[in-house]
């Protein structure tokens, strides 16, 4: 079993994280393995995300509030999904 990693979002500077990262905690994600970012999901650029998804390894489990917070679209979405599977990552979304 690999490790629980976490990615949590808001669309703005002012918006709080604590609940997607409080829930992230109690879904097994250690506090060092949650990655964050506060901007758009609809920017091309998240700095959080990427760093996330470099971190990621076979066996993992990425884990998000909602699946809102991940993909830019549907299909950014089902293909960030769908390489995951391809990588041996696992997938899940909390309120989903």
């Amino acid at each position: 079993m690999g490790l629980k990693i976490g990615y949590a979002r808001v669309s703005t500077s002012d918006q709080d994280l604590n609940l997607q990262i409080d829930a992230l905690k109690s879904n097994g994600c250690a506090p060092e393995h949650i990655f964050t970012d506060k901007t758009s999901g609809a920017k091309s650029t998240r700095p959080g995300l990427d760093k996330c998804l470099d971190t990621l390894s076979s066996r993992d489990i990425l884990i998000v509030w909602r699946l809102d917070r991940l993909g830019r679209s549907m299909s950014h979405l089902i293909n960030l999904i769908e390489s995951l599977v391809e990588k041996d990552i696992g997938f899940k979304s909390i309120q989903d």
